[in-house]
């Protein structure tokens, strides 16, 4: 593939530039099974704020049902954003918390859930090292669907190579998250360029091959365990197996 066919690749975040780690989270029981969850953090700071009216039961319940509703509200056509300060403060209200209590508890359990999330969160060396290699060639930008807008750029501070990007979108910031084609707009604008000048980078059939192909941009899909394209996504110009690998793929010099 010609070198000169784009001038700039914007990518994913998650499971695209940085991978966070799971089995790092504590574990807690929930409806008879164990599951991975930052909730365990935050039943302190639930606890010093509810005293004897916090049960930890009825908050998992609450907020289960509160994400499952975010879920379906994100799922529909217009792909709108939900942060998780919202999910915190809809998971309270749920609980029948106070207003003037739910705010800064809200707040606080954001912070400690979202802290545990950057804690676990890190980009690998040779993706770091390919998008080095990348933007010695390209302009790069990133867009990520992500609920919370401060830990999503510290998060791309830590990789390291923030400096690097001219644009980044964390879907917390825009209010619609992709395949919105709106948030692929935005970064056309921001970075001053017409879709077919942009390969578009992610893992995500429906968000990254789907969304950035439904604005004129060029796609690129990391395919992971020999995953099939699910009917009705539009073939990738790239396919992938890591980030690493797309310096060579793009006939990039070393």
């Amino acid at each position: 593939m010609a070198e000169h066919r784009y001038k700039a690749v914007v990518i994913d975040l998650f499971d695209t530039l940085v991978n966070w780690n799971l089995e790092a989270l504590p574990v807690m029981q929930f409806r008879g099974r164990e599951i991975r969850s930052t909730a365990p953090l935050l039943y302190p700071a639930l606890e010093t704020a509810l005293g004897e009216r916090f049960d930890r039961d009825a908050f998992a319940e609450a907020h289960a049902s509160v994400y499952s509703e975010i879920f379906s509200q994100r799922a529909k056509a217009d792909a709108i954003e939900i942060t998780c300060l919202e999910r915190f403060s809809r998971t309270l209200k749920l609980l029948g918390v106070d207003e003037d209590l739910a705010a800064p508890l809200a707040e606080s359990l954001r912070r400690i859930h979202m802290g545990r999330v950057r804690e676990v969160t890190w980009a690998p060396a040779p993706r770091i090292d390919a998008m080095k290699r990348i933007a010695r060639h390209l302009r790069v930008g990133l867009i990520s669907n992500f609920d919370d807008s401060e830990t999503g750029h510290l998060i791309m501070h830590d990789t390291g190579i923030r400096e690097l990007f001219d644009a980044v979108i964390i879907s917390a910031d825009t209010g619609y998250r992709k395949p919105n084609p709106l948030i692929f707009k935005k970064i056309l604008d921001l970075m001053a360029l017409e879709p077919a000048d942009i390969l578009f980078v992610g893992d995500t059939p429906l968000d990254d091959v789907l969304g950035s192909k439904g604005v004129g941009m060029h796609s690129a899909w990391i395919r992971k365990r020999d995953r099939e394209l699910p009917e009705g996504i539009p073939a990738p110009d790239i396919v992938i197996s890591d980030l690493a690998e797309l310096p060579d793929a793009l006939g990039l010099q070393k």
